[in-house]
């Protein structure tokens, strides 16, 4: 057989094969373009129902409240919860990789929302920037909150040590009281780490940060539905990456209530979580409710929304 012929007969067969391929891919696709519209739909109402409930005014003027309320009474729950439960344990999962990095968690996701929104809505750089400061200036509140409440805690505190067993015979301590040694000029984080016991005044950071985090979360979510209405106006479908955004943050809101309940519950320090989630409380309050409602003339970033959507939208969601 000629060469020709032989290379002829072998693209004839390559060019089946691709024929076979497409119509198999073409009767795979079919079926799963089917399963995916249901889910797609599902997955719409799912998000537009979560943007009316965190832009409703009750949730927006109230949420503060609920938290309160959770932070105070929270730790009645101890009395009912089981101590052999799986959130009793000091190292579950939701603890080591969530509550050790609860402001990291929280900056990026809500960051990423926050950026890809205002730029979604006037293709603005400096005004993206200008609504992506005010999850930095709550960083640096975080930050400077941290670093304060560890220099009062080391101010405030002693670091212990029990004494060897066998110097227990040489003296007669009061009763219930354990033999200590005291240990200067030591923070908490040192004494801690070389397995001894610090004793005084502290306040929970953890309570603090999952509290700022939480009505974090809800001030910079409740603007999406502003954002949806603004595109079916319109008649643009919005930004799929947007919405899984979204959606992660409201999962993440969920994740930080339900670890500061299992704090609350399984772990009670009154009034150290009660001063915790003041001072998360007021840190809100003076961003949110004072400096960001200030005029950018004032060095104020502006409040979630604010010079994204038309009047109209921007002054229902203020009201």
């Amino acid at each position: 057989m000629e060469p020709n012929s032989e290379n002829s007969w072998t693209s004839f067969g390559a060019e089946v094969n691709l024929e076979k391929l497409q119509k198999v891919a073409a009767e795979l696709i079919l079926p799963g373009r089917f399963l995916l519209r249901p889910l797609s739909a599902a997955l719409g109402f799912v998000t537009r129902l979560l943007a009316w409930v965190l832009g409703c005014s009750l949730v927006r003027r109230h949420f503060h409240l609920m938290l309160s309320g959770l932070v105070l009474f929270g730790p009645l729950l101890s009395f009912w919860v089981s101590k052999y439960s799986i959130f009793a344990n000091g190292h579950h999962y939701l603890y080591r990789k969530f509550l050790r990095s609860t402001w990291g968690w929280t900056c990026i996701l809500t960051g990423s929302f926050v950026a890809l929104l205002s730029f979604s809505a006037r293709r603005s750089v400096s005004l993206t920037l200008r609504h992506l400061s005010r999850i930095g200036l709550a960083g640096l509140l975080w930050w400077g909150c941290r670093r304060l409440l560890t220099l009062l805690e080391d101010a405030a505190g002693a670091c212990y040590e029990p004494l060897a067993p066998a110097q227990d015979a040489q003296s007669s301590p009061a009763p219930g009281q354990p033999l200590l040694l005291l240990h200067e000029d030591q923070s908490k984080a040192s004494c801690l780490k070389a397995n001894m016991m610090w004793r005084g005044y502290e306040v929970s950071q953890e309570t603090l940060v999952l509290c700022l985090c939480c009505l974090l979360l809800v001030e910079e979510l409740s603007v999406f539905g502003l954002h949806l209405a603004q595109e079916r106006r319109l008649h643009r479908s919005p930004s799929s990456p947007l919405g899984v955004l979204f959606l992660l943050c409201v999962v993440l809101l969920i994740i930080w209530m339900v670890l500061l309940l299992c704090l609350l519950a399984y772990f009670p320090a009154w009034p150290s979580q009660q001063l915790g989630g003041a001072l998360g409380y007021l840190g809100w309050r003076g961003l949110y409710q004072g400096w960001y409602q200030l005029t950018p003339s004032q060095g104020s970033p502006g409040l979630p929304g604010e010079g994204l959507f038309t009047g109209t939208d921007s002054d229902k969601h203020s009201q």
